[in-house]
């Protein structure tokens, strides 16, 4: 009887522990990087970014804005993604995917070094495919942006991502993403 025991626990263990896991791995040329998602805290962002790397969606997108010290922004795949007919890097920024635009998940996870968050414009429930990982702190965005996710593994390959003008983030010659698949 104790085995059983034992043995359910090891098995309930095991399967519980794949139904939380929430882990993507982000492949870039420099490496494989890692990322830990919050179901819990943005369900729809969530649950949005998984659907659109499982199905390929990013699979080619730029890396369209970078600013050195903050942030490296990707995910338009409308017209950031290097392997379709619509992309145009002057316009990489301004799309998003075909699913409507998510309401605002604003939380309590701090915008620090890793965080992955969700791009929007000046709308805070105009987030749709974009997202961006942050470099450094970045609290001004606290509570303003929806956070995630975080990178657990592999933040130094996002530090390879090549940077843009200081100003603007604009990307010449951008890496992209090779692929985001569920870990």
């Amino acid at each position: 009887m104790i085995k059983i025991s034992y043995l359910f626990v090891i098995l309930f263990s095991l399967v519980t522990t794949n139904i939380m896991a929430e882990n993507m791995i982000l492949k870039i040329k420099y490496g494989e990087v890692e990322i830990e998602l919050y179901p819990e805290k943005a369900p729809n962002h969530v649950k949005r970014f998984k659907e659109l790397a499982n199905d390929g969606k990013y699979d080619g997108v730029v890396f369209h804005r970078v600013i050195d010290g903050f942030m490296a922004q990707t995910g338009d795949i409308k017209f950031g993604n290097s392997n379709s007919s619509d992309f145009n890097l002057s316009l990489a920024g301004t799309g998003g995917s075909d699913l409507p635009n998510l309401k605002a998940e604003f939380n309590d996870i701090p915008h620090s070094r890793g965080v992955i968050s969700a791009a929007r414009s000046a709308d805070p429930d105009s987030a749709n495919s974009q997202f961006f990982i942050c470099f450094e702190t970045a609290s001004h965005l606290d509570r303003q942006y929806s956070a995630f996710g975080k990178v657990v593994k592999g933040m130094e390959f996002v530090d390879m991502i090549k940077k843009g003008d200081p100003n603007s983030g604009s990307v010449s010659k951008p890496d992209k993403i090779i692929s985001i698949r569920s870990k």
